[in-house]
């Protein structure tokens, strides 16, 4: 859209021999030139290659905000998902502790002779069916939480360029 204005020098010495080249007073030369020039009449193209190139810059800005804002909302979602995870660990720990108190209850009452052995079964079944409970909370809470260090960027810890790598101790806290 603008002018180009290309400028052009040389320098050097002319000589009929060689021996006269540097040493000889006024066969030095040099010599400078400049130039402009300017699209007379181009049909509008620089206006449109201008409008073109605007229009990308804002597609990439716009996929650059959606980029943002989708990694913002992965890790929030992470977030959320690690907190859910939270409490239900928390509830199905309390079942399985539950439970085992009345496992431990029915198998006395069986000693007792208050219980048949059918209620035993039962009891051991309420057990096991928490204690499975409490594993697959903790396996829900295992995989979200290594769904949040890789909303985080997943990997950043271990690369050689970065540092030795750190060993990531993760507790379970219901």
């Amino acid at each position: 859209m603008l002018p180009q204005f290309p400028l052009t020098a040389n320098a050097g010495t002319v000589a009929n021999r060689i021996s006269q080249l540097f040493i000889t007073p006024g066969t030095a030369f040099w010599t400078v030139a400049g130039n402009v020039a300017q699209t007379i009449f181009d049909a509008g193209t620089l206006l449109h290659k201008k409008r073109a190139a605007d229009a990308a810059f804002d597609q990439a800005a716009a996929m650059y905000r959606s980029t943002v804002i989708t990694a913002f909302q992965n890790v929030a979602d992470a977030l959320h998902a690690v907190q859910s995870d939270a409490d239900t660990l928390k509830a199905a720990l309390a079942a399985e502790r539950a439970a085992a108190r009345s496992l431990e209850i029915a198998r006395r009452q069986l000693q007792l002779g208050a219980i048949g052995y059918l209620g035993l079964l039962t009891a051991q079944n309420t057990y096991q069916t928490a204690l499975i409970a409490l594993v697959q909370a903790q396996a829900a809470r295992y995989a979200d939480t290594a769904a949040l260090f890789q909303a985080l960027g997943g990997g950043w810890w271990n690369r050689e360029d970065i540092g030795p790598a750190k060993t990531w101790d993760i507790k379970i806290v219901p």
